[in-house]
């Protein structure tokens, strides 16, 4: 692995993942303690979740209520150990994040992704925003400093469309699941409770 491949880290993300989130947050830190370089990759989990015969954890273990329990105490560690004191669930869950994702795509296309995903993460698990609203949407963007009408436009565009589709299925053929996923050079990371683990990896690199 080279120097700079053990510094840069590739997030396959969706906004409607509150894992994600989380995950985002969490590596805040690790990029200041070690110079991490972070690629983030829009894809659509609904996508993964079909191509790869796979579930979102609330439905696979809607029936295992001890799981479900588990897995909220799981997630309120995670915001405890890593002072997430900003996030709320979001209202309107499990949210529809087409339009979004396929905004992510035009953004990143237009050279403004790097303005884009931050306000709608912060949107969706912050303000408690129902990003599958274009109008609402349109308004985050705006608010943003983004011209949101005109990214709500070109989601409708063939090539956003394909776009997002064809991230996805890369995705998966890099041999993601579910999300959020990493890879640190070629090796894949998945959850956000990796975090650690890449930390660890990148100090020993």
């Amino acid at each position: 692995m080279s120097q700079n491949a053990s510094k840069t880290l590739e997030f396959y993300y969706d906004f409607g993942s509150p894992n994600a989130y989380f995950a985002w947050k969490a590596l805040q830190g690790v990029r200041e303690r070690t110079s991490l370089n972070v690629i983030m990759h829009p894809v659509l989990i609904g996508g993964i979740f079909k191509i790869t015969n796979n579930q979102p954890p609330w439905q696979a273990f809607a029936n295992v209520p001890n799981k479900m329990k588990y897995m909220q105490l799981e997630i309120q560690r995670f915001i405890k150990d890593y002072k997430l004191t900003e996030f709320k669930f979001n209202s309107a869950f499990p949210v529809n994040t087409l339009l979004a994702m396929r905004g992510a795509i035009a953004a990143k296309e237009a050279g403004h992704h790097e303005t884009y995903y931050p306000a709608v993460f912060k949107a969706i698990w912050e303000a408690d925003k129902d990003i599958s609203q274009p109008e609402v949407l349109a308004a985050i963007l705006i608010e943003a400093g983004l011209d949101g009408d005109a990214i709500i436009e070109a989601t409708k565009m063939p090539k956003v469309k394909k776009g997002l589709m064809d991230a996805t299925q890369a995705c998966v053929d890099r041999g993601a699941f579910g999300l959020p996923t990493f890879f640190l050079a070629d090796e894949m990371y998945f959850g956000k409770d990796r975090i650690l683990q890449i930390e660890q990896a990148i100090s020993q690199s």
